[in-house]
């Protein structure tokens, strides 16, 4: 990979190029050094005179083959720290990968990276990181970025990180060692360098992967008519929902092509060698992540995308489209009618002690106390801003949900105590600059926002997993706090009306799975229609000697003295009196 080598005049420096000091003027300073830091024997002396005698211009050193520069003994690796540090010599990426720089902290003092590692570090602790990470990361990333570019810290660029980056990717196919701690160290020097205004965008986590490479495993003409599909949903869906269509496009697609490598279009499909045998696959399916079988729900999902596939292509009248309809809604597998799952009130009431007094992140935790004062789904919590209460006088402070699942916005009454734990929020949220909004062209101000980035569902979810464990309960998923939200609501005696308002349904039908679960409103029903039944039927004397007060059903001998067998096998007791009935009449009715 070529790499510029050379000598660069720095602030506060003496003009320093491949021909301004002279060796001797070089190991004079590099002398002087040595004395003013309490360093220095004849050995390192006489290695610094070697070294200058073979490298009168350091920058010849510099465009050496990297093994050859590796060679450098440990008596002449200070002079090389002390070029690259005071003098301008720029080693290139590939050299100082290699290299540990141990004494890094110690070579930068009073020269001119010092003002620029402290600038870096100061912005690093406002973003909440922690001392160990600030100081990695510092001599890892920025240190190693400023002695090969040879420019303050406000003037590297994102070309800078990602020549950083590729010298690691290579590093890492050339000697088989892990790069990830370069990579990661990369991605916090690039957080810190955006909210420092110095590049205009945050590290990427990873996707999104190309639609033709995710489906890749496909047959091409088929996987040409996937890809295009889903190319026009983008117009009208989100890029999440997106991506989770062609995720079950691909298995759908990966099996046709297993079954049938011949097949060249969807247009070509036949319902009983290929709808029939997929369909009957699905039971056995697994999940990508864990091998396990998938679910039911699942299976339900994967038909709908591929049947909702089809007829859109059917309906725009594209040439892929089948000639007859394959798939049908009998092909859809029924999902059982689950009650949503709330928490019990013991198994909220600790959840919400061990959120509260045993916090792994303690920003996390409050994320899901606010779920569950205010029934947010995930990701309306996420998206939060930071202007997010609004006061209105005389009716007091409401939340403002923004755009969520059913794509409505709606705003949330707040109490006391809700209203002070976004204070804390505020108070130990990271301050930083605005980031890129999800749904819109613009930044904004993120109500949790954590090391200079949006605190992520997977960071909520880990420190539910912790609150979990801590209160002894079981697997527990976000969304249950929005159920027990709404199991409180219910029973408290919230019309239908008004806890559609307060959880985003835009249908009766979908409010109305909470009106049928509740235990306290079930059996506050029951019992007031036990208590008026019982006010209506007269109360009735016990048979003297009945045990326990019961009445006792009067029985009159009716066998007439002959054996029972012979006598009718059924009596029941009647408005007018007692029915008997023969045997070979059958049982009363």
């Amino acid at each position: 990979m070529p790499h510029v080598h050379a000598f660069a005049t720095r602030p506060g420096d003496a003009a320093v190029t491949g021909s301004g000091l002279v060796a001797e003027d070089l190991l004079q300073a590099y002398l002087d050094r040595l004395a003013a830091t309490g360093r220095g024997n004849a050995v390192y002396e006489r290695a610094a005179r070697k070294f200058l005698r073979t490298w009168p211009d350091p920058e010849a050193w510099a465009q050496q083959p990297l093994a050859d520069r590796l060679a450098a003994g440990s008596q002449t690796r200070p002079l090389i720290t002390y070029l690259m540090v005071h003098q301008g010599l720029r080693p290139g990426f590939d050299y100082l990968l290699e290299r540990k720089l141990s004494s890094i902290w110690r070579e930068i003092q009073s020269s001119w990276l010092q003002p620029e590692i402290d600038r870096f570090l100061s912005a690093s602790e406002d973003l909440g990181f922690s001392l160990r990470v600030r100081l990695a990361t510092g001599s890892q990333v920025p240190v190693r970025l400023l002695i090969q570019t040879g420019r303050p810290i406000t003037e590297l660029t994102q070309s800078d990180l990602d020549a950083f980056a590729a010298a690691c990717h290579e590093r890492g196919r050339r000697t088989g060692t892990s790069h990830s701690h370069y990579l990661s160290a990369i991605s916090t020097t690039q957080t810190v360098l955006y909210h420092l205004g110095v590049v205009d965008q945050l590290p990427r986590a990873g996707g999104p992967i190309p639609l033709a490479e995710r489906l890749a495993e496909i047959t091409p003409s088929i996987r040409d008519e996937m890809v295009a599909y889903l190319e026009r949903k983008k117009a009208t869906c989100q890029v999440k929902t997106v991506s989770t269509m062609a995720t079950r496009l691909k298995h759908f697609g990966v099996f046709l092509t297993g079954i049938d490598p011949d097949l060249a279009s969807v247009a070509d499909l036949d319902r009983r060698h290929h709808i029939e045998p997929w369909l009957s696959s699905l039971p056995d399916s697994v999940s990508d992540k864990d091998g396990k079988p998938i679910s039911n729900g699942d299976r339900n999902r994967r038909v709908i995308a591929v049947m909702t596939f089809l007829t859109d292509i059917t309906e725009w009248g594209w040439d892929a489209a089948p000639g007859r309809k394959v798939l049908f809604r009998d092909d859809i597998p029924k999902l059982p009618q689950v009650l949503p799952r709330y928490l019990p009130i013991d198994a909220d009431r600790r959840l919400q002690q061990a959120l509260t007094t045993h916090p792994a992140n303690e920003l996390a935790a409050l994320a899901l106390r606010l779920q569950r004062a205010c029934g947010l789904r995930i990701g309306e919590l996420l998206d939060l801003e930071l202007d997010c209460v609004h006061e209105i006088d005389g009716n007091g402070s409401w939340l403002k949900v923004p755009l969520g699942k059913m794509a409505t916005e709606r705003m949330v009454p707040l109490d006391d105590q809700t209203l002070e734990l976004i204070d804390r929020v505020i108070q130990i949220r990271s301050h930083c600059q605005p980031l890129p909004h999800p749904r819109y062209r613009r930044r904004a101000q993120f109500l949790f926002t954590y090391l200079g980035r949006r605190l992520t569902q997977q960071g909520v979810r880990a420190e539910l997993n912790h609150a979990a464990d801590i209160a002894g309960l079981d697997h527990i998923t976000s969304h249950q706090l929005r159920h027990t939200y709404a199991t409180a609501l219910v029973n408290a005696g919230v019309s239908l009306q008004a806890l559609m308002a307060l959880l985003g349904h835009v249908s009766a039908e979908m409010s109305l799975r909470y009106g049928r679960l509740f235990d306290t409103t079930i059996r506050e029903e029951y019992e007031r229609a036990l208590d008026l039944a019982k006010q209506n039927t007269p109360p009735q004397n016990p048979a003297p000697g009945s045990p326990g007060g019961r009445i006792q059903i009067p029985l009159a001998d009716i066998t007439g003295g002959r054996p029972w067998q012979d006598t009718p096998l059924l009596k029941s007791r009647m408005a007018g009196g007692f029915c008997l009935r023969a045997p070979a009449q059958g049982a009363c009715t």
